[in-house]
């Protein structure tokens, strides 16, 4: 569940700040990007409910999110470890609207993606190295087979994409409806935290429209580049990036709250 919990927190914080808003019931869980595909709601809620037990009305939901991502990639895949501050508290509203809107897209240019990062205080780096992310894990069908079939309306292949990688790829995923639920592998070592993904884009092999857009532009393929080459600098630089995001937009103080069950508010 490790990149489940890392899109989790990452899709919370991209939301009017991690706020623990994409726990909520309703709202941004009936989001476009999240609708069938947001996942590890309930190792949240086993969580919270064993630390309300221990301390009661003490630890935010954000901060069991934001704490559970980076521990499940830590402990899991053997990933990097990144310093946490705590003291997060909770939000109070949810918006489906507000995550369609905010939300980077796997269809997405990447003037578009830089663009919502930049509004969250994130720069190109930072959209590089979260990017990576997708390390982990899986893609369903129905997000990648545009570019299998009918790329930009062309009827054709993504014509960027490796053959022997397009051939692979339209075998997980037949041009049929009922092969949408189907899971690609983001990469060829979907549960190993490692530089792979950006391997895989050099060698024009990403799975998402959006991850090898990033070679499309030279400063983002320069970094990718890098990273492909230096593992442990793109492990320094992931933790740092998600310092980063785990501060955005911050509840602390008396503002919010201190959910007692992370899907309603008190």
């Amino acid at each position: 569940m490790a990149a489940s919990l890392l899109r989790l927190h990452f899709h919370d914080c991209f939301v009017n700040g991690c706020d623990g808003s994409v726990l909520l019931d309703g709202g941004e869980k009936n989001a476009l990007p999240n609708l069938n595909s947001a996942r590890g709601f309930e190792i949240i809620d086993s969580i919270k409910s064993n630390l309300e037990k221990a301390c009661p009305g003490v630890v935010s939901c954000t901060d069991v999110l934001t704490l559970a991502a980076r521990e499940a990639v830590y402990l899991q895949t053997g990933g990097p470890y990144w310093s946490l501050a705590f003291g997060r508290r909770d939000g109070l509203t949810t918006s489906e609207t507000a995550a369609n809107e905010q939300l980077p897209g796997p269809f997405e240019p990447l003037d578009n993606i830089t663009r919502k990062f930049a509004a969250k205080g994130l720069d190109t780096k930072d959209v590089v190295v979260l990017s990576g992310g997708h390390t982990l894990g899986f893609a369903q069908c129905g997000v990648v087979k545009p570019r299998l079939f009918d790329f930009a309306g062309s009827g054709r292949p993504d014509p960027s994409l490796d053959a022997s990688f397009l051939q692979s790829l339209q075998s997980t995923c037949p041009n049929r409806n009922e092969s949408n639920s189907n899971l690609a592998p983001l990469d060829a070592s979907s549960s190993k935290f490692d530089n792979v993904y950006y391997k895989l884009l050099v060698n024009s092999s990403g799975l998402l429209r959006s991850d090898q857009a990033l070679m499309s532009d030279n400063v983002t393929g320069s970094m990718v580049v890098g990273y492909s080459k230096f593992p442990f600098l793109f492990y320094k630089d992931f933790g740092a990036s998600m310092v980063k995001m785990a501060g955005i937009g911050v509840i602390t103080g008396s503002n919010g709250d201190v959910r007692k069950n992370c899907r309603v508010v008190n």
